[in-house]
Parts: structure tokens; C-alpha cells; sequence
């Protein structure tokens, strides 16, 4: 995605007056795992929305070509055609938002889908995933490797130690965590970060974009998602320049949701393609 934040000159009396009020952070955030889910086409159309915004993600040690290129086949084939026939969404070429995987394997995912024709921008984890701590310029060279072999998104692991010390940088997009955590992507964590986008669009015009990050497993914690960023943020920021899920196991159960939406059935093991 092309960069919009240009970065603003450092206000550090800005910074210091940010106050979290963390009582009432998580009261909304246990309002909200009791909104009432949305059903019907309402909840295809919603479920639809998330999978454009899905980060297809494959970070495991043994991660090889073919499971990559089987990983870009489901990206470009999130949901199986017949039932996006049925849904009337056929022809309005549904995919991931991108495919995210290591710096090795950026280039078994371009070629995979340049293959498949398709248009779907390859994600690379660098400088350090997940924990950020290598030195600043093994971290430029891996990402500078990954862009070589044809990464158009990094998702950078920050020096958080910076961050503590009050070193800030900009960036396009923030997420809550790397997905390898003990705990990842959270709702107050969320409702903070959303804010803190709000408040940086409303001080300089500056779009930036958010990813909730690992964890996020069922169709109705993606929805939940997107109801919040509904909220907080607006309409515009449920397009998949500005709003990502990273996720491995999410794309599953939402087509198993839309499998039986359309159907009245379970699916099956072998009904729906592996990702």
C-alpha cells in the first residue's frame, strides 16, 4: 500500500497528556463481546467484508513453497465460487487483502501469484519478527532483501525499547501485537489504538491505518472487529488500505459461516479447499 502518514514534527506535550482511563476502556470492551451479532445476508455481507480485509498468514518455521503457493491459490480463492454465485458476489473479484509471510518466502508467494494472475500484494514480516530485537542494520537489510524479492507491505517489529524511551518513528499502519504473543489482539488494547488514530487524523489530516493481530479465529470476533472500527473510526476505514485482520486459522470458519448461510448445512472436511 502506498505510504500517507509523512510524519509531523514530535509534540512531546502532546504525548504527555495522553491519559488512558482503564476502568472505563474495559467496561466498553465488555459492552461490546455483548453486541448483538448480526444474521442473515447482513452477516454474509459483513463476513465478505472481512475476508477482503484478511492478512492470509503463513509464519512457521517449516513453511515451504508448496504450502505457500497452496496459501496464495485460497488467497485469490477465499470462498468457493458456488457460493458466492448464490451470494450474487461472484463477479466482484473477492480476495484477501494480502499474503503475509517471512522474507524467504516472499518470492515463492510473488511468483505463486503472478501465476494465479492475480493483483494481491505479498506482506513480509522483518527487522527481527517478532521480537525487534536485532540491530538497526540487519533489520534495513532484511527489509531491504524482503522489497528485492518483491514485497510490496512490511510489517515491521519496532524496537519497542524505543518506543519506552520516548523515541517515536511514523508509521502507515499500527498493530496491537506480532500474533506470537501470550496475549495478541484484545479489545481495549483496540479501543485505545483506534483513539489514538482518531485523535492523529483529527490533529493533522493523516490517515493511519489498524491491524488487530493473532487470536482472532472465529467470523464473529472478525465482525466484532469491524463493528469497532465501525465505531471508533468510521466507514472509511473498513477498506483494506486502512483496516487488516492477521490472521493464519480466521478464513476457515468464515467460509464455514458463509457454507452454511448458503446451504443450511455443516460443511464437511473436504468441502471446503485447505489454506
Amino acid at each position: 500500500m502506498a505510504g500517507r502518514n509523512p510524519g509531523t514534527e514530535l509534540e512531546l506535550g502532546w504525548i504527555s497528556k495522553v491519559h488512558v482511563n482503564r476502568p472505563a476502556v474495559v467496561r466498553h470492551a465488555e459492552q461490546i463481546k455483548k453486541w448483538r451479532t448480526v444474521k442473515g445476508n447482513w452477516q454474509a455481507a459483513w463476513l465478505l467484508k472481512a475476508v477482503t480485509c484478511i492478512d492470509l498468514t503463513t509464519l512457521s518455521g517449516d513453511d515451504t513453497p508448496s504450502n505457500v503457493h497452496r496459501l496464495c491459490f485460497k488467497a485469490k480463492h477465499p470462498i468457493r465460487e458456488d457460493l458466492l454465485k448464490a451470494l450474487d458476489m461472484h463477479d466482484n473479484g473477492i480476495t484477501v487483502g494480502a499474503v503475509c509471510v517471512y522474507p524467504a518466502r516472499v518470492t515463492d508467494a510473488v511468483n505463486a501469484l503472478k501465476a494465479a494472475g492475480c493483483n494481491i500484494p505479498v506482506a513480509s514480516v522483518a527487522a527481527g519478527f517478532p521480537s525487534g530485537q536485532t540491530p538497526l542494520e540487519t533489520k534495513l537489510a532484511e527489509i531491504k532483501l524482503a522489497v528485492e524479492y518483491g514485497a510490496r507491505e512490511i510489517d515491521i517489529v519496532i524496537s519497542r525499547s524505543l518506543v519506552l524511551t520516548g523515541q517515536w518513528e511514523r508509521s502507515d499502519f499500527i498493530k496491537t501485537s506480532t500474533g506470537k504473543e501470550v496475549e495478541n489482539a484484545t479489545f481495549p488494547v483496540g479501543i485505545v489504538m483506534m483513539r489514538a488514530i482518531r485523535e492523529f487524523y483529527w490533529q493533522t489530516g493523516n490517515k493511519v491505518g489498524f491491524k488487530p493481530a493473532g487470536g482472532i479465529r472465529t467470523a464473529k470476533e472478525a465482525i466484532t472487529w469491524l463493528m469497532l472500527v465501525k465505531e471508533e473510526l468510521g466507514v472509511e476505514w473498513l477498506t483494506p488500505e486502512l483496516f487488516r485482520l492477521g490472521a493464519s486459522s480466521l478464513l476457515e470458519d468464515i467460509e464455514k459461516q458463509i457454507f452454511y448461510h448458503v446451504t443450511g448445512s455443516y460443511a464437511l472436511q473436504h468441502d471446503l479447499a485447505m489454506a
